[in-house]
């Protein structure tokens, strides 16, 4: 395991970003459509919820 992935301290906005490049990476991988889309919506369903998260402790602040 790496050292990156052990680390928590992370921003959630670059997780974010990170889930939307994977997403879009996932479109173009070379795999059936049922698969692209799964892991398409799988990451943007992750950035989704980072985002969300960062946008609910900036309303709290």
């Amino acid at each position: 395991m790496s050292i990156s992935r052990l680390s928590p301290t992370r921003n959630p906005s670059a997780r974010a970003a990170a889930h939307r490049a994977m997403a879009r990476a996932a479109l173009f991988a070379d795999s059936s459509a049922c698969t692209r889309l799964k892991r398409y919506n799988h990451h943007m369903t992750k950035a989704r919820r980072l985002e969300a998260s960062i946008a609910g402790k900036e309303e709290a602040s």
